[in-house]
């Protein structure tokens, strides 16, 4: 990182009952962004935190370092300790944050954004067993159960768990290109990019006896992105009816096969535009779109920018 480059500040709330392992994501995940990022946690009275294991967790912060945080991250808490209405104590150290700073809940923070009334009218999701509560509780909020995590404005809100470490590499992507972002989940022996979203993880009957996996078939499509590829041939490269291959894969990753190709071509091209002085009509072609108007048009929707506006964010990253 050059001197030039402003390091952000990331602020983690622990609340009562937090999980320790989602505590621990947002150093783990910006701690290993090359000193882009510097991680504090704070409690809303500044003493220790007990989890919802068996040991108490010590904080060096108290809720004043809310008010210096470029981005704030709000930890999940055990279900006993998600708050039908928001603390006085909570609500407080809320206040203290900018108005201009990111928000991000992990899991079932989410409730605590929604009784703070920041997810009013916005887009938002949570873990997907409690999805009906939070509905029930904030009908005013727009949830989305299905997805990994939903980047609205300033808000980020992720589902269960390890989607804490999906939002945060979202974050170091969005603020300085795909190849940080990479770097980072190899550091930590994660995947950089998920696909498809909570649907994957939701129980589901055991599969019968000697059922095919698609993963197969989607490392081919990986290597031949650039290439026309349909339904059929997919179902033909796994060896199954076009019936049987689409369900297969729709529980296997959460998404149709239509839409997780065009999110594996909309995730080279924006490799493309950070790494590469290939024209966007020579980069709709590399990924498999069939003109350049097709790729504004994909990328457009996926992250609300144009293809130039993208490259143009991230030059000088690269």
């Amino acid at each position: 990182m050059s001197a030039q480059q402003r390091v952000e500040r990331v602020v983690v709330l622990a609340l009562e009952g937090v999980y320790p392992f989602e505590l621990g994501i947002p150093s783990r995940i910006f701690g290993a962004a090359d000193g882009h990022y510097e991680v504090l946690t704070c409690s809303v009275d500044g003493r220790p935190v007990r989890s919802n294991a068996d040991f108490t967790i010590g904080v060096e912060h108290g809720p004043e370092i809310l008010a210096t945080a470029d981005t704030v991250v709000v930890a999940s808490m055990a279900a006993e300790h998600i708050p039908t209405e928001l603390p006085a104590e909570v609500a407080a150290a809320l206040a203290l944050i900018p108005p201009d700073a990111r928000i991000v809940s992990i899991c079932t923070a989410a409730f605590v954004l929604a009784a703070a009334g920041l997810l009013k009218g916005r887009r938002a999701t949570t873990h997907w067993q409690v999805t009906e509560a939070l509905r029930r509780l904030h009908p005013d909020v727009e949830l989305d159960p299905d997805v990994l995590f939903v980047h609205d404005g300033r808000i980020l809100t992720s589902a269960g768990a390890a989607s804490g470490v999906d939002v945060c590499l979202h974050i170091v992507r969005t603020d300085h290109g795909s190849e940080l972002a990479n770097t980072v989940a190899r550091r930590c022996v994660v995947p950089p990019f998920r696909d498809g979203g909570q649907a994957q993880y939701i129980e589901q009957p055991v599969p019968e006896s000697g059922a095919t996996s698609t993963a197969a078939t989607r490392e081919w499509v990986l290597t031949r992105l650039d290439e026309p590829l349909a339904l059929t041939d997919l179902a033909a490269h796994a060896r199954m009816s076009l019936r049987t291959f689409a369900r297969r894969f729709h529980d296997e990753v959460g998404v149709s096969p239509g839409r997780w190709l065009i999110q594996q071509r909309v995730a080279r091209a924006r490799h493309l535009l950070e790494s590469s002085d290939l024209s966007v009509d020579q980069i709709a072609g590399a990924v498999g779109f069939a003109t350049g108007a097709s790729l504004r048009q994909h990328l457009h929707a996926a992250i609300g920018v144009s293809p130039q506006a993208y490259r143009r964010t991230f030059q000088a990253a690269r």
